[in-house]
């Protein structure tokens, strides 16, 4: 007799893995869409008021929480302070045993509560009150301790958690970092936080790589490969074999960049080098300012398939930025 059992398809880990997968997406996107979807009604109401309490702000953002919703605060707090928002975390229950000293009159309290009832959270809470220091709550509860004692509540919509149990928190983390990252970028654009706002406080890493300036890693001065339109083409070979860089710029009297010459030119004209390199030059070359990002004249080099790029600004040569310097400075 045959086994039934053997006919039915198998259900692989990998099957199983991606329907788990897709299920805790859905639901991301379900809570996500839903915050936007609040927008347009009392939801965006809500975020102008916190925006607005947190930008007249004349002290710093204390973002507190306990458990999963204080490792999401954690990263609240970092986001915020580097993007020019002053805010650190303060944990709820270090707060009960003196770290309260931390939060002033001038500061504003973001709090963040799935329940809205942790119990960590009411000495804060409290201390809030008492001192009339403004508090956000980003919670899913409007009538809990955290929201009845908010100046501004920032509600988490009633999705469903991503763990079959409905225990673990999932869906509501990745909301309330959401919501969280919303008020960080509102809070950036308000105040215009520029990149070079944002190197300052990315001085090392990757990031900080990527907003440094092409003033930062340009060749000039005795460096600076550069001939006169007179000067030959023979004397030209001197002056790029002295700088190593197969090229050099060709300038005015009043130092403004007129062309460049670079080593294939020589090449092309070797048969007649006492010629003076107006002759041979290419008028105005691709060129860059210096206080334009390392990363723009990363894509202007490989878009241009071109090693080096003259820096200028009012059109005199002030630089030269070879790729090899963006590559040995990270940047790519």
């Amino acid at each position: 007799m045959t086994d039934l059992s053997t006919l039915a398809p198998t259900v692989t880990a990998a099957e199983t893995n991606r329907a788990v997968a897709r299920r805790v997406f859905a639901l991301a996107q379900e809570g996500l869409q839903t915050l936007i979807d609040g927008l347009a009604g009392a939801g965006g109401d809500r975020l102008d008021a916190a925006v607005d309490l947190l930008e007249g702000a004349a002290g710093r953002i204390i973002v507190t929480g306990m458990g999963k919703s204080g490792h999401i605060g954690r990263k609240i707090a970092a986001t915020l302070a580097s993007t020019g928002t002053p805010a650190f975390f303060v944990h709820p229950g270090e707060a009960s045993h003196g770290d309260l000293g931390m939060i002033t009159r001038s500061d504003v309290v973001l709090a963040l509560s799935n329940s809205g009832e942790t119990h960590e959270l009411l000495d804060i809470i409290a201390y809030s009150k008492r001192f009339s220091i403004p508090l956000i709550a980003i919670t899913r509860q409007d009538g809990s301790t955290l929201g009845e004692s908010a100046d501004v509540v920032l509600p988490l919509p009633k999705t469903a958690e991503a763990c079959p149990n409905g225990l673990a928190p999932t869906t509501s983390t990745t909301l309330a970092l959401a919501i969280g990252d919303a008020l960080a970028v509102a809070l950036l654009e308000r105040r215009n936080f520029s990149a070079h706002d944002f190197k300052v406080f990315h001085p090392g890493g990757a990031l900080g790589q990527k907003v440094r300036r092409v003033a930062d890693l340009m060749h000039n001065g005795e460096a600076l490969p550069l001939v006169t339109p007179e000067t030959s083409l023979r004397a030209a070979i001197l002056e790029m074999t002295s700088k190593r860089f197969g090229c050099t710029g060709v300038a005015g009297a009043d130092g403004r960049l007129l062309g460049i010459v670079t080593d294939g030119d020589l090449r092309r004209h070797i048969d007649n080098i006492d010629r003076p390199v107006a002759e041979v030059m290419t008028r105005n070359p691709v060129t860059i300012r210096p206080q334009a990002l390392a990363a723009e004249a990363v894509a202007i080099l490989n878009s241009k398939s071109i090693t080096s790029l003259f820096v200028v600004e009012s059109g005199v040569a002030v630089g030269l930025l070879h790729i090899h310097d963006c590559l040995r400075a990270g940047v790519h």
